[in-house]
């Protein structure tokens, strides 16, 4: 199952992508809208099955490159980010490669939709990309062996962890360079685990800036897996539907790279990862994003 949330004028929506891969929604006023995303996941895979099997059957085609996309689900929960989870990228940026996942918190005020602009705040102009595998929880639980890690991931998604790297490395901890207002693509649509391989091992990950690769390797080069990534979490906190892991990015990012490569005003980032789709962001100087958004 492929699941968008979408806004068209000022009513909301969720569409899934039928045999033929076209999108069928429904929006909320309709009698037979079947609820948020974020809402199915908490009810389950029976839930978004019947969720998928009614927006096909009633809905209408829904043109994804015409609506406005909005964020696969509501980050209301958890967003646990892994850093340097991928040996390459731990090299580059002159670390040991961990023996235990490097864990960071987003918050949901960071993040953004495929589509909307990427923010360089006034106060820096080292604006880095790092594009990464989403894992999304769908099922509760603490103390998760790894042997039903998978078990409890109901799906998949793309995110690109735009960090302020000065900001980022003013403390011996990162949250706030990670967690600049705007600076967290999230997107474009969700994608069931059951369509991907378990895992989603294996998957190629690429990142362009302007259409020139930055960045390009395969999840099955993560240190930690998904399996992995959620037995260990698991062991500190209790995970919940709709909790987010955010796997950690490969080598290629800009602020190793000689001379650095900062995103700024007018560039347009993509980050693609295969079977699940292309998160494309523009990028806006903080000053002019306030004013478009007045």
């Amino acid at each position: 199952m492929r699941f968008a949330t979408y806004r068209l004028a000022s009513r909301h929506g969720l569409a899934v992508a039928d045999k033929a891969g076209t999108y069928r929604g429904l929006l909320t006023e309709h009698a037979s809208y079947p609820g948020t995303l974020e809402s199915l996941v908490a009810k389950g895979e029976v839930a978004l099955r019947a969720a998928a099997e009614t927006l096909v059957r009633t809905g209408e085609a829904v043109d994804l490159g015409v609506v406005k996309l909005e964020q696969p689900l509501a980050a209301h929960g958890k967003i646990i980010c892994v850093g340097l989870n991928y040996a390459d990228h731990a090299s580059e940026a002159s670390m040991k490669a961990p023996d235990y996942p490097t864990l960071f918190a987003r918050f949901p005020s960071s993040l953004i939709a495929h589509d909307e602009p990427i923010v360089r705040p006034r106060v820096s102009d080292k604006l880095d990309y790092e594009g990464e595998l989403v894992a999304v929880i769908g099922k509760r639980g603490r103390y998760i062996p790894r042997t039903a890690a998978l078990s409890h991931v109901c799906g998949y998604s793309i995110f690109n962890d735009g960090s302020i790297r000065d900001f980022q490395l003013r403390t011996p901890q990162w949250t706030v360079g990670k967690n600049f207002d705007n600076t967290g693509p999230f997107g474009p649509v969700f994608v069931s685990a059951d369509e991907l391989p378990p895992g989603a091992h294996g998957l190629k990950i690429e990142t362009r800036l302007n259409g020139r690769v930055m960045q390009s390797a395969t999840t099955a080069d993560l240190i930690f897996d998904v399996a992995t990534l959620v037995a260990l979490i698991s062991e500190a906190m209790t995970l919940e539907p709709g909790d987010l892991i955010i796997t950690g990015t490969p080598a290629g990012v800009g602020a190793a790279r000689k001379p650095p490569v900062f995103m700024k005003a007018g560039d347009i980032c993509e980050v693609e990862i295969e079977g699940i789709g292309i998160l494309r962001n523009p990028i806006a100087d903080e000053a002019a994003a306030t004013a478009d958004a007045a």
